[in-house]
């Protein structure tokens, strides 16, 4: 079995131009709430996201995650469909709230069981199982205590990571803190486009800093509990910012973005320290006060690798009249998710797009791994997340053709393989997602997944760039993009 966090020695400069190194981790993910369903099953208590979602007007068509695609109860499938595909790895992340209803307290075990058997089910397959523990679904409990804004939270989380590391330490290795945490802080609580909704930019900012701060503590709390051969990490949604234009005004509103984005978490994480360019950038909302002595010690702790997801490049300039952040990826909103940046406009790239309006561009990932290598050279990568939404459909023959998700797969790839021999340490892959499933505020209007559902009846069926990924998956080598099955 490939274990996802192991060493892959830098690919020689002769490798092929197609060729992965040996021992390269092919993987695929999902996330407890967009699949799993049984809202209410088994002891599970709302996450702020079943609020969200059951707020009129939050999410497109009124859709919840009541049912999902219902992993719950489905999950045997949903491994023999990965077992199916070749995959070495399957990155998932456990539900608070199904695990310690209202985020304080003993486990549930009906919650553990239900990860235990997953996890069993996934070793059996010659699968390794990475556990997210939080993908976005705080429990209502702790929000309605005030929510990632508040100290507590971050202690709330080390106390869940704790009973998660007791229950599952003797299965998993390799473990995720938090995903994505720049969308639970600037989406959740600066736009209000992601649960809960909140726009207040300082809280914004309060919810950044208590999720680096419950990142270490959770690192810490694992790392008590778990053997020493245990990985732990976490995943950011590292934006790769471009300029407009090369005037020196359109250059710092890179810069300003580059640090809301990317350094307010790769700073403390990585070097022990917030930007001070970022605290001088929001000297006007706050005096960030709510850092505390010992703060940045706690959140600095070593990691095993760092996870990188990747969907498109960010294009800004500074705003000639008034700034619009309504095209920068994340969804419509009166309120800026980038507090102290009110002066910088955001611009859609030319060229193709997904299904969620987002441009089709390898070439930001490939830089975005040689910036990493560059101001990181010692940290090793894993792609955690990349895939695409695409308008699928099941033709007449009771198949999903999906040629344009192959192609920006192959081109994302592509883009790995290449940074790869150019010296990056990139040790695996990750296809968002598993399964088409609910996304978020887009409902299921978008479809991500390797797989198709059929919501109605749960039918899953994998499609043409399921069949492609499991060839790669199989011998590490892309062929042709226009070869193959698609």
């Amino acid at each position: 079995m490939t274990t996802v966090t192991r060493r892959v020695a830098p690919a020689p400069a002769s490798i092929n131009a197609l060729q992965f190194p040996q021992g390269f981790t092919w993987g695929t993910a999902t996330a407890a709430y967009q699949i799993e369903g049984a809202a209410s099953v088994d002891g599970r208590t709302p996450s702020i996201w079943d609020t969200y979602s059951h707020t009129p007007g939050r999410v497109r068509n009124g859709d919840t995650g009541d049912v999902a695609t219902d992993h719950y109860h489905r999950w045997r499938e949903d491994v023999a469909i990965m077992a199916d595909l070749g995959v070495s790895a399957y990155r998932f992340s456990l539900s608070w709230p199904r695990v310690q209803p209202t985020g304080r307290g003993p486990a549930v075990q009906k919650g553990l069981d239900f990860y235990r058997a997953l996890t069993d089910a996934l070793l059996e397959k010659g699968i390794e199982p990475v556990v997210t523990l939080y993908h976005w679904d705080l429990p209502q409990e702790l929000e309605d205590a005030g929510g990632w804004p508040e100290r507590v939270t971050s202690e709330r989380f080390a106390d869940y990571a704790t009973l998660a590391a007791r229950a599952l330490g003797d299965r998993v290795k390799t473990w995720t803190t938090l995903n994505e945490p720049w969308c639970s802080a600037f989406l959740g609580y600066g736009s209000g486009v992601h649960a809960p909704g909140r726009t207040d930019p300082v809280a914004a900012l309060r919810a950044a800093h208590h999720l680096n701060l419950a990142h270490g503590k959770a690192v810490q709390a694992l790392r008590a509990e778990l053997p020493s051969r245990a990985r732990t990490s976490i995943t950011l949604n590292i934006h790769h910012v471009r300029a407009l234009t090369e005037a020196a005004e359109d250059l710092d509103a890179v810069r300003r973005i580059d640090a809301l984005a990317n350094r307010v978490f790769t700073g403390p994480l990585l070097e022990g320290a917030y930007p001070q360019d970022l605290l001088q950038d929001t000297a006007g909302l706050t005096d960030w006060s709510f850092v505390q002595d010992g703060d940045l010690a706690t959140i600095h702790q070593p990691l095993d690798f760092l996870g990188v997801n990747y969907y498109t490049p960010t294009l800004v300039s500074a705003a000639t009249g008034e700034a619009s952040h309504g095209s920068d990826g994340h969804g419509a909103s009166e309120h800026s998710p980038w507090p102290g940046a009110d002066r910088v406009a955001f611009h859609r790239p030319e060229g193709n797009t997904t299904a969620m309006g987002w441009a089709v561009d390898p070439s930001g990932l490939y830089d975005l791994l040689m910036r990493l290598k560059a101001e990181f050279p010692a940290m090793p990568l894993m792609i955690t997340e990349n895939g695409a939404a695409f308008d699928d459909y099941v033709n007449p023959e009771g198949e999903v053709s999906d040629p344009d998700r192959i192609a920006y797969l192959h081109g994302h790839l592509s883009a790995v393989q290449r940074a790869i021999v150019a010296g990056v340490d990139v040790r695996g892959y990750f296809l968002w997602s598993l399964l088409d499933n609910f996304e978020w505020g887009y409902g299921y209007s978008k479809r991500f997944g390797a797989v198709y559902v059929d919501y109605p009846t749960g039918k899953r069926i994998p499609k043409a760039s399921a069949r492609w990924y499991a060839d790669v998956a199989r011998t590490g080598t892309l062929p042709d993009r226009e070869g193959g099955n698609q």
